[in-house]
């Protein structure tokens, strides 16, 4: 979906959020009550100057506006594959990210992600899946690894993967089974403000992706390994 089409569903035509180049930010207005809006378009990939754009937008909405929910919009084929970004430490600056949304969610915003067309890697792992709760329109794409990726990385063989990825979520790409595993909470259809609305209402404060996966099939085991750890602790 067209990220304005997006932003007039869920606020109206008057939205109040701009494009910089690949890089999205805005305050909107929701219920009456201001939300600072970020994000991504053009499938943008993340490389350290819009990981710290994004970054730079949480921590003056946790200066300036203490307790304001942030909306993270999702649209990112991942990290930026180019050697002036790793010189750079492109890996601090995703981690920088990370960590500002963390500590936004620590302060009390209720930092809310969705993904609205295609979210990879790295991108999608330091925003959306950061987030209080990450939700998804139907129509999303999400993976975190190829399959022929996957194939290198484990040294098993594709059509083994491929086979794999039919009956467990966790080898399979597609927003179904991020739903599956808990990676995503929800699937957005229909009125997308009114499910702007019960996200913000209702989205846990703790991390119950593990508990969500294993409810819902996607993940059976990590919800009662985690658990076991902690009681060994």
């Amino acid at each position: 979906m067209d990220w304005n089409l997006l932003a007039t569903g869920l606020f109206g035509a008057g939205h109040g959020i701009v494009a910089d180049g690949d890089f999205l930010q805005g305050t909107a207005h929701f219920d009456g009550q201001p939300i600072t809006v970020i994000g991504t378009t053009n499938h943008a990939p993340i490389g350290v100057r819009l990981a710290l754009a994004q970054a730079r937008v949480v921590l003056d909405t946790l200066a300036q506006h203490p307790e304001r929910p942030i909306l993270l919009l999702v649209d990112t084929q991942g990290q930026q594959l180019r050697r002036r970004d790793e010189l750079l430490g492109i890996n601090r600056a995703m981690a920088h990210l990370g960590a500002s949304i963390d500590l936004a969610r620590r302060r009390g915003h209720r930092v809310i992600g969705l993904v609205y067309d295609q979210a990879l890697s790295g991108g999608f792992i330091t925003s959306g899946l950061i987030a209080d709760a990450c939700h998804a329109l139907p129509d999303a794409e999400i993976r975190v690894m190829r399959i022929p990726a996957m194939a290198r990385v484990t040294k098993l063989p594709e059509d083994m993967l491929t086979a794999l990825s039919q009956s467990n979520p966790v080898f399979a790409p597609g927003v179904s089974n991020y739903v599956a595993m808990g990676g995503v909470r929800s699937l957005w259809r229909g009125d997308l403000a009114a499910a702007l609305r019960e996200a913000l209402a209702h989205s846990p404060r703790d991390d119950l992706r593990a508990i969500d996966g294993a409810e819902r099939g996607g993940r059976k085991l990590a919800a009662a390994v985690a658990q076991r750890v902690l009681d060994a602790a």
